[in-house]
């Protein structure tokens, strides 16, 4: 058996294997509802309401997508240029805690100056934290998946220590969290008396930042080429370890716009739960979308409405909302071989 290119995919074959993907993934999800009790209809039915059925639930579901959003760009900039970047976990919790440093009453600055600066930091501390795999993969030929994976237990047990000791809260009540932010460094709401914030906004700004890089300028012509072929750029005289450098300071400062995000849009301090796994979550946003950028914003919507529809659900039909986790999966299983499908016809011989 092999794999042959299809020269010219009709629309058809483009659009019909996803669309099967997609069916797989809900029968699937149907199945797993009826094996814990549940009308598969109803439950299909409640997420769809749960994600987008009211004002409240729609915008709830946009605030979950806003740290997807840059978590799936940086995953999105990184997988472009081949540097597998797993550990947007760790540069997002690097741009919190420059959030909770800076915005705690470090600076007494008007809002106007006082956000852009955290968020410039927190940009900075997200690009040194991918800044040190990428020079290991293009000094020594380090793996990145492993040295990326493995900072994100290192930063995640250095937030610890610090929740633990200097940035303790003495107001807490013993609980491990930094105090909480000046009023000027909070992200003003987008909509009065709801949750989502203009980190949204940041996060479709940012979105259209980098479809310009990567289509528009040089730097994304040097990213696509290095992706595509690695020896062939070197040959074409492309300085690739340089361009993988840049490509890591891009990947991880969007990455910890999420931190940013959370801590001063929706949180308002830093505690060592403000990610549920957004960094690992980034990279099935980023695949679903094809590494598009403008995709990444759509399947950050469309994965939020099935988490924030999972638990309205839940609550609802009594069912566990581990289905979500378990769609999602099989969305991204079935989509990469649906797109394999799409491109490609299998022969036989």
């Amino acid at each position: 058996m092999r794999l042959e290119p299809v020269a010219n995919p009709s629309l058809a074959r483009l659009l019909g294997f996803p669309a099967v993907a997609l069916a797989v993934t809900v029968l699937i999800g149907s199945g797993l509802a009826m094996v814990a009790g549940a009308d598969p209809f109803a439950t299909l039915g409640l997420i769809l309401r749960g994600a987008a059925g009211s004002q409240f639930a729609a915008l709830e579901t946009l605030n979950r997508a806003t740290p997807l959003i840059f978590t799936g760009l940086a995953v999105a900039v990184a997988f472009r240029a081949r540097l597998w970047n797993i550990g947007a976990e760790a540069q997002l919790y690097a741009g919190a805690v420059m959030v909770a440093l800076l915005g705690t009453g470090a600076l007494a600055w008007p809002a106007g100056l006082l956000l852009p600066a955290m968020a410039g930091a927190a940009m900075l501390a997200g690009a040194l934290v991918l800044l040190g795999p990428a020079v290991l993969k293009v000094r020594f030929g380090v793996d990145e998946v492993v040295t990326t994976l493995l900072f994100n237990f290192v930063v995640l047990l250095f937030v610890s220590m610090l929740l633990e000791g200097p940035l303790k809260d003495p107001m807490g009540m013993g609980w491990p969290q930094s105090p909480r932010l000046v009023p000027e460094a909070r992200l003003p709401r987008l909509v009065e008396g709801l949750r989502l914030h203009w980190g949204f906004a940041l996060g479709l700004i940012a979105a259209v930042i980098v479809w310009v890089i990567q289509t528009r300028t040089t730097l994304g012509y040097e990213m696509r080429a290095v992706g595509l072929n690695r020896q062939a750029a070197e040959f074409a005289g492309i300085p690739v370890g340089r361009v993988i450098l840049k490509t890591a300071l891009l990947s991880g400062g969007l990455a910890a716009l999420a931190g940013f995000s959370e801590v001063a849009g929706l949180k308002g301090n830093l505690t060592l739960d403000i990610s549920p796994g957004f960094g690992y979550t980034g990279i099935i946003v980023a695949m679903l979308a094809l590494l598009n950028p403008l995709g990444v914003v759509v399947t950050a919507i469309f994965v939020a409405g099935v988490f924030v529809g999972a638990d309205s659900m839940s609550r609802a039909a009594g069912v566990p909302t581990y289905i979500a986790n378990i769609m999602l999966a099989t969305a991204l299983l079935t989509m990469v071989l649906a797109i394999q499908l799409s491109r490609f016809r299998v022969k036989w011989g």
